[in-house]
């Protein structure tokens, strides 16, 4: 099958890309507020940090459908989302498990 035979999914994977890359940084961000800042212990710095960047990307994903008349929500940018909310969970683990061990 040729490249140009590839049937079109109407996914853009840089786009979804850029939303994980985005959503691990903003995860990232969110663990070390409250971990470093606020001195909140390391679990529940992930569990909040992961739970308010999921809600806030799936809010985000609806209010485009509701506010505005040019977007629309798209169910894969809310997984790409959340892709990168979970990888930005397993870098903490691994680098504060690294941390502990040294």
């Amino acid at each position: 099958m040729r490249l140009k035979e590839v049937p079109d999914l109407g996914v853009s994977f840089a786009d979804k890309i850029f939303h994980a890359l985005t959503y691990l940084v903003l995860a990232l961000l969110w663990y070390g507020t409250g971990h470093y800042k606020f001195g909140f212990k390391k679990l529940k710095s992930i569990i909040y940090s992961a739970l308010f960047s999921i809600i806030f990307g799936i809010v985000i994903e609806v209010l485009q459908g509701m506010v505005t008349e040019t977007r629309k929500p798209d169910l894969y940018d809310v997984i790409a989302n959340t892709s990168g909310v979970l990888l930005a969970v397993v870098a903490v683990l691994v680098y504060t498990r690294k941390q502990i061990k040294k």
